[in-house]
């Protein structure tokens, strides 16, 4: 990756009052994820491709970010551990939830309630003035 490219990349990660949940642009989540390790941010690379139902994605991403064994596996548990993450002090946290499509659509309600609490984490977060960004890939396991 160049310089130039990394550049604009760090500049928006960086950039507390656009932080939030994103599209994850296609081809673009080697770039995110140097860019971010560039400027000291944590950042988590969440395959939902094969997640069959809510378990398996509070599994998966309690997994990947490393949760405490006491997380509850639930939907406030989640949004508890992601309002913490001190097990993992960063300048910034970047998720990227990839091949989320086919969940999306067998999970909708699951799926929205997901990118609510992603939602509420990056608000607080931006209050504490570290930036909490989450790119969100659509597509399915199949472009795996």
């Amino acid at each position: 990756m160049s310089t130039s490219t990394a550049r604009p990349l760090n500049t928006l990660l960086a950039d507390l009052s656009r932080a939030g949940v994103r599209p994850l642009p296609p081809g673009s989540a080697e770039r995110l994820a140097a860019a971010a390790s560039q400027i000291g941010f944590n950042c988590a690379r969440i395959n939902l491709g094969d997640c069959e139902d809510k378990a398996a994605l509070l599994t998966r991403i309690a997994t990947v970010l490393d949760f405490p064994r006491w997380f509850g596996h639930n939907w406030d548990a989640l949004a508890d551990c992601l309002g913490d993450l001190g097990w993992r002090p960063a300048k910034g946290h970047v998720l990227l939830l990839e091949h989320a499509g086919s969940f999306r659509e067998r999970h909708t309600e699951d799926f929205e309630t997901l990118l609510s609490i992603l939602r509420e984490s990056a608000a607080f977060w931006a209050g504490e003035q570290i930036a909490f960004w989450t790119f969100v890939d659509l597509s399915g396991p199949e472009a795996a």
